[in-house]
């Protein structure tokens, strides 16, 4: 882990800042700057847990704030607790404590056993910046609050870090959700958790997301949900990663492509390799195509790799598609707000009128993929594939990476279409 203190800066700080905030201490403005104000709610979060107030975020401030990272407690049960009183002690409810808690009996609370409080606020952070750090944390509150989430991962990345998937709903229809191929689209990977986190919780309130009975989908559906494919990249475009031999890798490669601001611009793997160029549908085309516009050996974007799926994460994905074997597909991307349904002369059944559906909820356009760039990527594989329908969505407008800021629209925007490809 970093240590944080003044002077710090980066998205960990952003999350720190945040995390101070739910749990009182704010309010700081989450800029991702280390200053006096961070420092001064630092040093009263310790003293109110009676740690050293030093204002340095070490290990054992760190494991303090976790509740506030991660969305809820474990709390070990004393004489005179019940349901009530825990959710009213943590401005939780009885509903979000039961189901956290799936078999607890309320009137057989055993003294000295634990229960699992969900804290009163989202689990998901929509106004910070991402990391993998932030992905997992997310990851472990949401299983944590709601059980019936199962999470585990597809694969691991260049780096080693963990490419998690979260399974949702038991119908017998399934679908597969992904986001963040390219690394500076991250905003598409708070898009999905978020759709994970209202789904999950309209499910247990019995109520509806996006006009549909969460209860219903869940009937009908399966979902797959992969996040981040591209964790080791979204951790150096917001910062995360500012040093070490990656990121040393990574900057040489940058300073052969001027043009391309770094890191802002990177959207491959963290060693060059352009993820959404990696699979087995027209790679060789792809391939002839990027060379020719000088994109030759790893690069920020638009290298195709040494071979098909020679990248893990891309590897990664295609086993676990086949391992699902989805009915439908989508891959968020951004920007443009389009939606691409197509590739070359596949046109599986139904996917022309889902694509005009998608874009009656989203007022997004639908468009068939520019040939120069409509080869080798993962939509592009599925309908070759298995002839069924796939989609990439372009979410948000501006130049990438788009500004946190825009997340509110773009997620509104989506929240129809993640509903509507789960129901076909």
């Amino acid at each position: 882990m970093k240590i944080m203190k003044f002077g710090s800066r980066g998205p960990n700080v952003q999350f720190l800042q945040l995390a101070l905030n739910r749990a009182g201490f704010g309010p700081v403005v989450t800029d991702g700057i280390f200053g006096a104000k961070t420092r001064e709610a630092v040093r009263d979060f310790q003293s109110a847990h009676f740690l050293t107030p030093d204002g340095i975020v070490g290990p054992r401030t760190t494991r303090a704030l976790m509740p506030w990272y991660t969305g809820f407690v474990t709390h070990t049960l004393k004489k005179g607790d019940s349901l009530y009183s825990l959710s009213r002690q943590y401005h939780s409810s009885i509903r979000a404590v039961e189901a956290a808690n799936p078999g607890l009996d309320p009137f057989n609370l055993q003294i000295g056993g634990t229960v699992t409080v969900p804290l009163s606020f989202p689990v998901v952070p929509t106004g910070i910046d991402w990391t993998s750090d932030v992905l997992e944390k997310s990851v472990v509150g949401l299983s944590a609050r709601y059980p019936f989430l199962q999470v585990n991962i597809v694969g691991r990345s260049v780096m080693g870090t963990a490419i998690p998937y979260i399974k949702l709903g038991t119908g017998p229809r399934k679908v597969l959700y992904n986001a963040s191929h390219h690394a500076n689209e991250w905003i598409t990977t708070p898009v999905l958790m978020r759709f994970v986190e209202e789904l999950s919780l309209a499910y247990i309130r019995e109520t509806s997301i996006g006009r549909v009975s969460a209860a219903e989908l869940f009937r009908q559906t399966t979902l797959y949900i992969v996040p981040a494919v591209n964790p080791d990249g979204i951790d150096l475009v917001t910062g995360f990663l500012d040093s070490g031999n990656f990121y040393d890798w990574a900057e040489k490669i940058s300073k052969t492509y001027p043009n391309i601001p770094f890191p802002s611009g990177w959207k491959a793997n963290i060693i060059g390799t352009d993820l959404n160029l990696q699979y087995p549908a027209g790679w060789e085309l792809a391939k002839e195509l990027k060379f020719a516009q000088g994109y030759i050996s790893p690069a920020p974007r638009d290298f195709v790799g040494e071979a098909p799926l020679s990248a893990p994460e891309a590897r990664a994905m295609y086993d676990f598609t086949l391992s699902v074997d989805p009915a439908l597909i989508l891959a968020y991307h951004t920007q443009g707000q389009v939606i691409y349904w197509k590739y070359l002369d596949f046109e599986p059944k139904g996917s022309r009128q889902l694509a005009y559906r998608f874009a009656a909820e989203s007022g997004y356009a639908v468009e068939e993929t520019p040939y120069a760039s409509g080869h080798a990527g993962y939509k592009d594989w599925f309908i070759q594939h298995y002839d069924r329908p796939g989609y990439t969505i372009e979410a948000g407008l501006g130049e990438n990476p788009l500004p946190i800021t825009q997340f509110e629209e773009i997620y509104a925007d989506n929240l129809g279409i993640l509903v509507q490809a789960a129901l076909g």
